[in-house]
């Protein structure tokens, strides 16, 4: 994908691989890049080092999702890349990983997913262009032995993508 001119979002854009696309898609030309992350602080001065725009959101929450989508195609009239990248690690194998680790893991690594493809999907299929970028991890292909969470919900993100396509 050509970058230059495109406007694209990033979950999970505040460090690492989420930080890391923002600087790789500016320097390739990008129109504008946003960084949407559930730490106000923490995106908003990621953005202010790389000159993004900045969203607090909760990919965990639909309709934050559906938000967020709506309020970068009101300002910037599209989105040609959704890079949906937040994730986290999850402890624990099977009896030492609790429901509620399970059930997080499974909302931002799959739910988050599909949250972001219901919402920045029919916008791209009505443009008949854009792309949605799900990040996954290793783990979603080899099983991260010390947890159980995090791989099998990786797995699932991967599952997921190849569906979409």
């Amino acid at each position: 994908m050509e970058l230059r001119d495109k406007v694209v979002v990033i979950t999970g854009g505040s460090g690492g691989i989420g930080r890391a696309m923002a600087a790789a898609f500016l320097a390739e030309g990008a129109r504008e890049v946003t960084l949407a992350d559930l730490n106000p602080e923490q995106v908003q001065a990621a953005a202010a080092e790389l000159g993004c725009q900045a969203a607090v959101c909760d990919v965990t929450d639909e309709a934050a999702m559906t938000r967020l989508v709506e309020d970068v195609i009101g300002r910037s009239g599209q989105i040609d890349l959704f890079c949906s990248n937040a994730g986290a690690g999850g402890e624990g194998v099977l009896t030492d990983a609790t429901n509620d680790v399970w059930q997080k893991q499974w909302d931002l690594h799959v739910m988050s997913h599909v949250y972001a493809a219901r919402a920045v999907l029919p916008s791209m299929i009505a443009r008949g262009e854009g792309y949605l970028l799900n990040t996954a991890s290793a783990a979603g292909l080899l099983a991260a032995l010390g947890s159980g969470p995090y791989s099998v919900t990786k797995a699932a993100a991967v599952k997921l993508a190849e569906f979409l396509s």
